[in-house]
């Protein structure tokens, strides 16, 4: 029997026994609902909370030569961020931000200030808050960016150093910045980004042009963190979308090519210290853009070299008056349409022609030339004389049918049409001024356009400067067409004639014997224009010095412009450009393996002991 203690005791625990069966059943069918029936349901508010999604990007696409050398590429890199309220103190503010200068080099008070625990609150449109006394709302700082694109050695030492002082501060993406591996080379049509919110931002150029193309697919991924917000090792990792890399452009140029137009530029920029300079190098029978370059220029990977002169595509935007290279497409058409010959006499009045109360002149005093010899001295007044004999219409028409006042179609936003009225705004002096390149207007590279037709029999080639783009996941490889070119000449011997006509502008007795290559024939123009400036009239001392030409000149391989805008120390065409031409084309020549012609060789070699006393 029970004492009355035990009994007591005895039903406490019976009572206690009774309370804690309901509650352990509502437990264990609580954790059934849980573990079992909703299992799924809580995993996933769980996962949420503990699950992060990080956007990835793909590599932007690169840009290539027509053989596939390398021109602007992706450099692996690393990005540089910080959480200023991770720091334990201000002695390891102190101490990280000298580890950043010391190996970022930047100053330690840029690093010191970008690792402020605390900074200004602003409102919604960006403006700084304060308090009731003035002084400034301040927060805490939880992210700020230490270095957009640090270099891989960069980032290594760096995380060995916060790694020895336990610095749990900064945190390290991988990713790519953009590089030109070859500097300044061909930078004005390449272009250049800028870093703006880890991504590259396309500034001018091609880099602005074809930036659909090159942009890589963004891609996600859903992975499981730490409250740091740090990837587990362990758990989910889901590809939700892959990234994909953006496509690949191949230009028609040629680096090799490219380079020796550089270095000839850079030799004529130093000797006539132009205000700029325009040179390009053209196949005539593809239209295809072999080397293109200015100066000044810049090397988008030393920004300090930039400067918006330099930036410009001005081979494409500038519209200059090219003066006598453009002659040679008024006569041209005269001999087509039968209205002259070679040999068709043109007084030239002794270099000084009065027409409408207005003297035209030449730079020498000729009195009587053929039409041969008009293009052979670059003679003004003949020139004239031979476009009164076509008319206005069919001089405008001349003109309009080589391309001038239209676009060449070549991927620059800015691109000038130039200018050349219709014959309704033409005034009475229009038709003697116009065909010797006084009152128009006209890009380099619609020059050079215009040149290529001469050089492909005659038939105007579409200017090219992509090759192809190659999507580098697929190897799917899309080709940019080749249009056919336009003939332009109804009768081909025509065209022969002319173009006997501007060889002997290179030979002895022509304006521009300092353009001839020993063992080759070449065809082309000289042009020395003065210098309109819009507001102003033609300023004094400053003109544009031209040559165009192609080579070898009866079965041309290769058209080149070059165009000095202000030389110093000399002006004429055939003492600042035609050497330019000569240099650069010899070079370029002998790269190709474009073989003399033996007879020429031997006869400059001749000519060379006649004239030896």
């Amino acid at each position: 029997m029970l004492s009355s203690n035990d009994s007591i005791r005895f039903r406490m625990k019976f009572a206690a026994a009774l309370l804690l069966v309901p509650v352990a059943g509502y437990l264990i069918a609580r954790l059934y609902i849980v573990q079992v029936k909703s299992h799924a349901e809580y995993l996933q508010k769980a996962r949420v909370r503990y699950t992060a999604t990080r956007v990835t990007s793909g590599k932007r696409g690169e840009i290539f030569d027509m053989s596939g050398n390398l021109l602007v590429s992706n450099s692996p890199c690393v990005s540089i961020t910080a959480d200023p309220g991770n720091l334990t103190g201000e002695a390891q503010r102190r101490k990280l931000a000298f580890i950043l200068a010391k190996h970022l080099g930047r100053d330690y008070n840029y690093f010191y200030k970008r690792l402020n625990p605390l900074r200004v609150k602003r409102g919604a449109k960006g403006e700084a808050l304060t308090n009731p006394d003035g002084t400034p709302m301040m927060v805490p700082s939880r992210y700020a960016v230490i270095e957009k694109r640090a270099s891989l050695d960069e980032a290594a030492k760096i995380r060995e150093q916060v790694r020895v002082n336990r610095i749990n501060a900064l945190f390290f993406r991988d990713g790519y910045m953009r590089t030109y591996p070859k500097g300044a080379m061909l930078s004005n049509v390449l272009g250049y980004t800028n870093v703006v919110d880890d991504s590259d931002v396309p500034q001018i150029g091609l880099e602005k042009q074809l930036n659909r193309q090159m942009t890589g697919d963004t891609g996600r991924e859903r992975y499981e963190r730490t409250l740091d917000g740090l990837p587990l090792s362990y758990g989910l990792h889901e590809l939700i979308k892959e990234s994909r890399d953006g496509k690949n452009i191949y230009l028609t140029v040629r680096e090799p090519i490219q380079a020796i137009l550089e270095e000839e530029l850079d030799a004529t920029y130093a000797k006539w210290q132009p205000a700029t300079l325009y040179a390009a190098i053209a196949d005539p029978k593809t239209g295809n853009i072999l080397a293109i370059a200015q100066r000044p220029t810049f090397n988008p990977n030393d920004r300090s070299t930039f400067s918006a002169a330099a930036a410009r595509t001005r081979i494409a935007e500038d519209g200059i008056e090219p003066g006598s290279i453009i002659k040679p497409f008024t006569i041209g058409k005269a001999l087509d349409w039968g209205v002259v010959t070679p040999d068709t006499v043109i007084d030239c009045d002794k270099g000084a022609w009065v027409y409408l109360g207005k003297v035209l002149r030449d730079s020498h005093p000729y009195d009587k030339l053929t039409v041969a010899g008009v293009i052979q001295k670059s003679s003004n007044v003949g020139t004239a004389k031979v476009a009164m004999m076509l008319g206005e219409q069919r001089v405008y028409y001349a003109l309009r049918l080589f391309g001038f006042g239209s676009k060449t179609g070549l991927p620059f936003p800015l691109e000038t049409r130039g200018l050349l009225p219709p014959v309704r705004r033409w005034d009475g002096l229009s038709i003697t001024r116009f065909p010797i390149g006084y009152g128009v207007r006209v890009s380099p590279l619609q020059m050079l356009r215009a040149y290529c037709a001469l050089a492909n029999g005659g038939k105007l080639p579409t200017l090219r400067l992509i090759d192809r783009i190659v999507d580098p996941e697929t190897g799917a490889v899309t080709r940019m067409p080749v249009p056919e070119p336009v003939p332009l000449f109804d009768h081909p011997e025509a065209h022969r004639q002319l173009i006997e006509m501007m060889i002997r502008v290179t030979q002895p007795g022509g304006t521009a014997v300092r353009a001839a290559i020993p063992g080759y024939e070449v065809a082309g123009k000289t042009g020395t224009s003065r210098k309109y400036i819009p507001g102003r009239g033609y300023a004094s001392g400053k003109y544009f010095s031209s040559f165009v030409g192609f080579v070898p000149a009866r079965s041309p391989a290769l058209v080149m412009l070059v165009t000095v805008d202000e030389p110093k120390g000399a002006y004429y065409a055939s003492t600042v450009a035609a050497p330019t031409f000569k240099a650069t084309m010899t070079r370029v020549l002998r790269h190709l393996n474009i073989q003399p012609d033996p007879a020429l060789l031997e006869a400059g070699k001749g000519k060379k002991a006649r004239q030896t006393p």
